[in-house]
């Protein structure tokens, strides 16, 4: 008898496209004319997760009692030492299930062991999901750390920069003629918030103030006044 040659397998992508039913609804001008779809309204009551069903206002991690499996530990243990007993439990556990499978392996013993194990196995799984909210303090603490060091490391190039560019200005101040040394120049300021003048009446000027132009600014003016034009 002929076998039917089976269809052909569809590579699917491991991460897919969005539908673009729904992507070419939220256009630049359909979201700017506010005809875009509204996003749907947050869960409420139960909904299903791989498989489970949950609930909105259960906690992240439940206990092991809400969700019908037997505890093996105390309520108060220390994490370590329990991972430690149920680790060296799965390697007993299975070298209990394997003698079963040699010497009597359609007897319920096999059965019984099978779900001991996986018993287990959702213990650890469970103390270990109890170590989340740790390990995402943890890597939040880190990530500031590097942050704060990269902070650090970019204010210290900074500064290795800026006493370089300060060193230039003082080799290009101390190469310039001694005849453009010593002259001091008065500037001029006069105020831009002036009062306004009214009608009939003359104000009086506002008073005028002046500064002094230390050498060295002047002379870099001058020197980028120079290099512009």
């Amino acid at each position: 008898m002929n076998r039917q040659p089976s269809p052909p397998t569809k590579a699917t992508s491991l991460f897919p496209p969005p539908p673009m039913q729904y992507v070419n609804r939220y256009t630049k001008d359909a979201v700017s004319m506010g005809n875009a779809p509204t996003p749907p309204p947050p869960i409420t009551g139960v909904y299903s997760m791989f498989g489970a069903q949950c609930r909105t206002g259960d906690a992240i991690i439940r206990p092991l009692e809400a969700q019908g499996i037997l505890r093996l530990h105390p309520s108060r243990f220390d994490h370590k030492l329990e991972l430690k007993k149920l680790n060296m439990s799965v390697l007993m556990n299975y070298l209990d299930l394997l003698e079963i499978l040699i010497q009597c392996p359609g007897t319920d013993n096999r059965e019984t062991k099978i779900h001991d194990l996986e018993l287990i196995f959702i213990h650890i799984h469970h103390l270990i999901n109890e170590y989340r909210s740790h390990q995402a303090r943890e890597s939040l603490r880190l990530m500031l750390e590097l942050q704060k060091r990269q902070t650090m490391e970019t204010t210290l190039r900074f500064s290795k920069h800026l006493e370089r560019a300060e060193k230039v200005v003082q080799e290009c101040l101390s190469k310039l003629p001694p005849d453009l040394k010593g002259i001091g120049v008065r500037v001029k300021i006069q105020s831009v918030d002036s009062p306004a003048v009214s009608s009939g009446e003359s104000q009086p000027a506002a008073p005028q103030t002046t500064t002094v132009c230390e050498d060295k600014d002047r002379v870099m003016c001058d020197l980028i006044d120079s290099l512009v034009g």
